[in-house]
């Protein structure tokens, strides 16, 4: 994700970066010009008698191609949003649970703190690969019995450690480290790992619906190509840099869309995973070893 000043305009406004809707659409916006052009050429030198056009079709049809891109931008916002928030929640229940595993387990077990703050920051890591497709053991860390390099690729990383640290809970709770009250708590928050990762895999799986997205394209598609025909007369060979212009604009508004309604992969506004993997990590293994242990 980008991160910058939402108040410095000038510099927003002439900045251009890698996934700056420019880059992606000058071909078709060249070729879009070249089409208006033709076409004004036609209709104001070729064709006699002109034949006086209408702009009241498109100015209807402008209406309700911007409901349209109002609903599918904001779709696609409340998407990113709401994968935010789930990567919140996961930040706030590591800390919970490996606050409480340190204030439950007695200092004894010490081992057992350093293994579910290791297993938790393990938690992050697969969680963030495994919503792009892209497992990578060498991003977790060993810790007693969980050694990643010698055990088995599961097919689901994220559910394998949710199991180890259901394992440890229910292994101290077997041993009298963990009283009944206690190991309910720490259940409510570990059951919030497998939510958050059923809620992100949901948001991932789940795009607009196709024949929306299809119907979308073409209407904008058919509304550009026309324009020419509609406001030839209204703006003459001005019609060319109009065309461009409000293609520009309808078509940056679709890419948009398309780019943050998956917010879990590598583009440039998609959420800082990593950044947030990093930041679970560190903050378990501060809470794990807390007055210097």
């Amino acid at each position: 994700m980008i991160n910058y000043n939402p108040k410095d305009w000038f510099s927003l406004i002439f900045r251009f970066h890698r996934s700056d809707t420019f880059r992606v659409l000058w071909p078709a916006m060249l070729c879009i010009g070249l089409y208006a052009g033709l076409v004004a050429y036609l209709e104001m030198a070729v064709w006699e008698p002109p034949r006086k056009s209408s702009s009241v079709m498109h100015s209807l049809l402008g209406f309700v191609i911007s409901l349209m891109l109002v609903f599918r931008t904001n779709t696609a916002y409340e998407r990113w949003s709401e994968g935010r928030k789930l990567w919140g929640t996961l930040v706030n229940c590591s800390r919970n649970l490996v606050m409480q595993t340190r204030a439950f387990v007695p200092p004894a077990q010490r081992t057992s703190h350093h293994y579910v703050a290791t297993l938790v920051g393990n938690y992050a890591y697969a969680l963030k690969n495994h919503l792009r497709d892209r497992p990578d053991p060498g991003e977790l860390e060993a810790d007693g019995p969980f050694q990643p390099r010698e055990t088995d690729a599961p097919p689901h990383w994220p559910n394998y450690l949710a199991h180890c640290l259901y394992r440890e809970l229910a292994r101290l709770h077997q041993q009298g480290h963990l009283g009944d009250a206690q190991l309910l708590v720490l259940n409510g928050e570990l059951r919030q790992f497998t939510d958050v990762c059923g809620a992100c895999e949901r948001i991932k799986r789940t795009p607009i619906p196709y024949s929306y997205s299809l119907f979308l394209k073409k209407f904008l598609f058919v509304y550009v190509m026309t324009m020419p025909f509609g406001f030839i007369y209204d703006f003459g060979y001005w019609i060319t840099l109009i065309v461009v212009f409000v293609f520009y604009v309808l078509a940056s508004l679709e890419l948009i869309a398309e780019e943050i309604e998956q917010p879990f992969g590598r583009d440039q506004n998609d959420l800082p995973l990593d950044e947030l993997a990093a930041n679970i990590r560190r903050n378990a293994r501060e809470l794990s070893s807390v007055d210097g242990e």
